[in-house]
C-alpha cells in the first residue's frame, strides 16, 4: 500500500489531536523489523522477566548473566507485536528506540517519511533474500552476516548480491543507528575475477546511494 494511502488512512483513525507518544507507536507498530530479526540476534531481558517471556514461547537463554535474554525473530511477532500493550511488555522492547525513532519523536522527521524509509528498507530485504542461499537459520542478519563473513565468501557473492547489501547496511547505519553487522576488509587480497568487486571500489560505489534515495529527514 502506497505510504500516502497509509498515512491518509491513519489520520482518519486517530484525528487530527494526535500526539508524538501514538505517532511513535504507529512507527513501531509498522516496522518490527527489531522484533523479525532483521536489524538484531537477541534481545536482552531483566531477571524477573525470564519465566513469563518462556512461558509465552520466546526461545530464552539465561546461564550467562550478562546475556539473558531471548532470539530473535520474537514468535509474538505476527505482522504487530501481540503483547505490545501487556503489561507485562519486556522492558528493553519498551525502553529501546532506534535511531529513525527518535527523529520521529524529536520532530525532526515526520511520520509519512519514517514511513516511506521503512518501506524502502523491507522491499530491500526481501529483494536480499532472493540472492541468499538456503538455510535453516531463521535471523535474516545471521544469514547476512554468514553470507558476508569471513572475507573469502564475499569476495565470492555476485555484484548484485554485495552491491544490495552495502546499500541496505548503510540505511541500516543512517536510519536506525545500527552498525558494525560486518568487517569490511579493505586491504585483503582479492580474486574476484570480473563480475565481483574488492571493498574498497565497492564501498565507493555505495557512498552515493542515500542521494539516490533522497533526504527523507526533512518535516514535512
Amino acid at each position: 500500500m502506497p505510504v500516502f494511502i497509509y498515512w491518509d488512512i491513519i489520520s482518519c483513525m486517530i484525528g487530527n489531536d494526535e500526539t508524538i507518544e501514538s505517532q511513535a507507536d504507529i512507527l513501531c507498530k509498522a516496522c518490527g523489523l527489531c522484533c523479525s530479526g532483521h536489524l538484531f540476534i537477541w534481545a536482552k531481558l531483566r531477571p524477573s522477566e525470564l519465566d513469563r517471556a518462556e512461558g509465552w514461547g520466546l526461545n530464552v537463554f539465561r546461564s550467562d548473566p550478562s546475556q539473558r535474554g531471548f532470539s530473535l525473530p520474537c514468535p509474538l511477532w505476527k505482522g504487530q507485536c501481540t503483547i505490545h500493550a501487556s503489561p507485562h511488555y519486556p522492558h528493553v522492547c519498551r525502553a529501546y528506540k532506534c535511531k529513525l525513532l527518535k527523529e520521529v519523536i524529536g520532530e525532526n522527521t515526520s511520520l509519512p517519511n519514517a514511513l516511506t524509509v521503512i518501506e524502502q528498507v523491507k522491499d530491500m530485504i526481501q529483494e536480499l533474500k532472493k540472492l541468499l542461499p538456503p538455510s535453516t537459520e531463521t535471523n535474516f542478519r545471521e544469514r547476512l552476516v554468514a553470507h558476508l563473513e569471513p572475507p573469502e565468501k564475499a569476495n565470492h557473492s555476485t555484484l548484485d548480491f554485495r552491491l544490495k547489501a552495502d546499500e541496505l547496511l548503510i540505511f541500516y547505519e543512517t536510519y536506525f543507528g545500527v552498525k558494525d553487522l560486518i568487517d569490511k576488509p579493505d586491504e585483503e587480497p582479492f580474486e574476484g575475477g570480473d563480475n565481483f568487486l574488492p571493498w574498497n571500489t565497492f564501498h565507493e560505489k555505495t557512498n552515493k546511494i542515500l542521494g539516490k534515495h533522497g533526504d527523507f529527514h526533512t518535516k514535512i
